[in-house]
């Protein structure tokens, strides 16, 4: 449902090359995913985080997220009515050293906390910006009780992120699709 991709670099004396996206390579894992646009965030502050986001229907967004500069969690919280997995959620640490993605698929919210300071984060999404469609989940929701890794960091909001309901006040666009929430790790793609 939820996947780490590990895409292979080919390092010389030069540096390295990756094939970051490669759609028959992802049909070949069942990934059958049309990206419509591409977006980029830059934070300056390490602690800086980004969501619980996500985008209703009829533009539900899928997203492949990676990282260009510095280093994150990225984390998925499972937001479909009736999933077992209702309010849980997966992390996985994406840097531009490691070069790992994750790709987060509609029926999840998804958010990011920077990790390093000037980080710079690039994903595909799978439906245009819809601000009539978009919502979110306070990311410090304690019945998700996400483990940041921020240490004695203080979380860098935006205002409209600190305003976001708890999943209890909540009511999911999403219903359970009847597929479990799994992080599946495909190295080396």
């Amino acid at each position: 449902m939820i996947y780490l991709f590990s895409p292979a670099r080919f390092q010389d004396d030069r540096g390295w090359f990756s094939e970051t996206y490669n759609a028959r390579k992802a049909a070949s894992h069942g990934l059958d995913m049309v990206f419509v646009q591409d977006n980029q965030s830059f934070s300056r502050d390490a602690g800086t985080i980004r969501g619980l986001h996500f985008q209703a229907a009829p533009v539900a967004q899928g997203k492949l997220v990676r990282v260009l500069t510095g280093r994150i969690l990225d984390v998925a919280v499972d937001i479909r009515r009736g999933s077992p997995t209702y309010g849980q959620y997966v992390s996985a640490e994406l840097s531009a050293e490691n070069g790992a993605q994750l790709y987060i698929p509609p029926g999840f919210a998804h958010a990011f906390a920077t990790l390093e300071p000037n980080t710079q984060v690039f994903y595909k999404v799978t439906a245009f910006y819809d601000k009539a469609s978009e919502g979110g989940v306070r990311w410090d929701d304690p019945d998700i009780g996400i483990d940041w890794g921020l240490g004695d960091l203080t979380p860098t909001l935006s205002a409209k992120d600190a305003l976001l309901p708890t999943l209890s006040s909540f009511t999911s666009p999403f219903d359970y699709d009847g597929v479990p929430m799994t992080l599946t790790t495909l190295s080396p793609y």
